[in-house]
């Protein structure tokens, strides 16, 4: 793939996010679930209102100077409400999610081009993420989970550029890599996760450096990782790639990660608190810190008797509970577009608006399984070899799948096993931050397959592909709230426990 149709598949993935995220942005003139939170906390800024809320202030500034911006251009204004406290249009605390969250399968895209320098594993992360059905309806509310993940995937981007750059330019992505991990983390505090996931692979990259100089005295040295177990599998075409930036990471010493990834995301993280707490003079630093904590022990257990949509970390990966944001019926396309009041009573309703925060099934269900994939073939080099050769050796150089393999399992069990202790009632959307992680995993599969010598796996890559896109196209009416059929609306419900 030559570089301009590589640039062309980039803008046609941003071009494709933006159109469905702000095709009819405005649709419901109400404020949609956790709306009634977050577009009401942008509008207090600008009212200077103060408040208390349960998470750090970042998503509520950008929603608040969405809504600044909004009141000065005109547009925009069909449609408004009074429910953030001020007469609003649901265009203006919508906008910069929709936006923001067109981004998201770019820098996506970006952090897979960097970890290997495949064009063409780069655009299937990107077009992937772009089919997912969550991430499209986090971008279209005044939610805030959208910035987790776009600040958090940022600072790891930033931190493969450091990688692949020295000196000075090493230093500057370092810092601004900080910046966006402070900035995740200042949305809500599960974006330390996706920090935890660069010390991770840093740790990761340490061990393997150590193994092989404790090993490598004693046995000669075999074959990098990752080349063996990949071309064995799919016997892919050749292809001269750069090293992945991965195996630079040994570079950084524990000072430089303690600084860059340590000091300045904690610098950054409490600056953004600031104009909060000059709004709210109720709490200080501290203690605003104490009251979060113990909203969030007080919350309650991790079951329907405390909200119906509960749903434990281990239901995620398989798509078992997501989440209805908003559910009316009509009697027909020519009725006024239901915003408010409970639903018509159950069978009279032959138009069903529904809005389900659900990922894309296909891409999900496949991806749970690219990650097995990924972690066997990750136990499968170190335990074959072990084997066969009757002792343990690490090599000097790993192979790029293999980084790439680390990477991904690492960043996912970084992002979703923090969730395992946790007590209180957690949502689907919880599962935002970890399950990019498996769009990359199916997107190098995918890859593999694509770029074999073989027909029958890229039969399988190309047949993949065209199910992933298929499943978001069929679910699409209930990712952007559409009007449906009762039966078309049950039959996109697979489960008892979608509804």
């Amino acid at each position: 793939m030559t570089k301009k149709w590589f640039q062309i598949g980039i803008v046609g993935i941003f071009l494709f996010s933006v159109a469905l995220r702000f095709w009819g942005l405005e649709r419901f003139n109400t404020l949609v679930f956790d709306e009634v939170y977050f577009a009401k906390f942008g509008n207090n800024y600008l009212t200077n209102t103060p408040f208390f809320n349960a998470h750090p202030p970042l998503s509520q500034y950008i929603i608040g100077i969405g809504i600044w911006i909004s009141s000065h251009i005109p547009f925009g204004h069909d449609t408004v409400n009074g429910l953030t406290g001020s007469l609003r249009s649901p265009w203006s605390y919508r906008w910069t999610n929709a936006l923001t969250g067109s981004f998201i399968p770019v820098v996506v895209t970006a952090i897979a081009y960097q970890l290997s320098y495949r064009r063409s594993f780069a655009l299937l992360a990107g077009l992937f993420t772009a089919c997912d059905g969550i991430f499209l309806v986090e971008s279209r509310y005044a939610l805030n989970n959208i910035y987790i993940v776009i600040f958090g995937l940022l600072g790891q981007w930033f931190l493969l550029l450091a990688l692949a750059n020295q000196n000075q330019r090493r230093t500057l992505w370092l810092v601004i890599a900080g910046v966006g991990f402070g900035a995740s983390a200042a949305t809500k505090w599960n974006g330390l996760w996706f920090l935890l996931g660069a010390y991770f692979i840093w740790v990761a990259a340490w061990v393997i450096r150590v193994l092989h100089f404790l090993t490598s005295s004693s046995v000669g040295e075999r074959t990098p990782m990752g080349k063996q177990a990949s071309e064995s599998v799919f016997d892919t075409r050749s292809q001269t790639t750069p090293p992945s930036p991965l195996q630079n990471l040994t570079q950084l010493n524990i000072f430089q990660m303690g600084f860059y990834l340590g000091i300045i995301p904690g610098l950054v993280y409490s600056l953004i608190w600031i104009p909060h707490l000059q709004l709210d003079q109720r709490f200080g630093f501290i203690e605003v810190h104490q009251a979060i904590l113990k909203f969030h022990l007080e919350m309650g257990g991790n079951s329907t008797n405390v909200h119906p949509y509960c749903a434990a970390w281990y239901k995620w990966p398989l798509l078992t509970r997501p989440m209805a944001y908003y559910f009316q019926t009509a009697q027909s396309l020519t009725e006024p577009l239901p915003v408010v009041g409970p639903p018509l009573p159950s069978g009279t309703g032959k138009i069903v608006y529904d809005v389900h925060a659900m990922g894309n099934p296909v891409l999900w269900w496949l991806g749970v399984a690219a990650i097995l994939f990924m972690v066997g073939m990750l136990v499968a080099q170190v335990v074959i070899p072990w084997v066969k050769q009757k002792h343990f050796s690490v090599p000097a150089t790993v192979g790029v799948d293999t980084w790439i393999a680390l990477y991904v399992v690492l960043n996912y069990a970084a992002n979703l096993l923090p969730w395992v202790k946790v007590t209180r009632c957690v949502f689907i959307y919880h599962y935002m931050c970890a399950v990019i992680f498996v769009f990359l995993a199916i997107a190098w599969f995918v890859d593999q397959c694509l770029r074999s010598y073989y027909r029958e796996f890229r039969i399988i890559g190309v047949t993949i592909t065209f199910l992933i896109f298929s499943a978001f196209v069929f679910w699409m009416p209930i990712y952007l709230g559409l009007p449906i059929t009762a039966d078309g609306y049950k039959m996109r419900m697979l489960f008892r426990t979608w509804y």
